[in-house]
C-alpha cells in the first residue's frame, strides 16, 4: 500500500514562492496598516520580497508539498 499524497497548505501556497535555487521567497511583515508613523524609506523596503530563514524553509516546503 502506497503512502497518501500530502495536501498542500493553501494558506502557505498563497504566501510563499520557490526560487530557482530552492530558496523560499516571502513578503515582509508590518506593511498592511498603521503606515502613517512609518518612514517612506521603511515603507519602500517593506514592499520588497525577501528570502525566508533557512530554519523555517524545511517546514514551509513540507506545507507546500515539496
Amino acid at each position: 500500500m502506497r503512502m497518501p499524497k500530502i495536501k498542500t497548505n493553501r494558506g502557505a501556497a498563497k504566501r510563499f514562492r520557490l526560487t530557482a535555487n530552492g530558496k523560499i521567497k516571502r513578503k515582509k511583515a508590518y506593511a498592511s496598516h498603521i503606515l502613517t508613523k512609518k518612514s517612506s524609506k521603511r515603507k519602500r523596503k517593506l514592499r520588497q520580497q525577501t528570502v525566508a530563514a533557512k530554519s523555517d524553509s524545511r517546514r514551509i516546503k513540507r506545507m507546500l508539498g515539496i
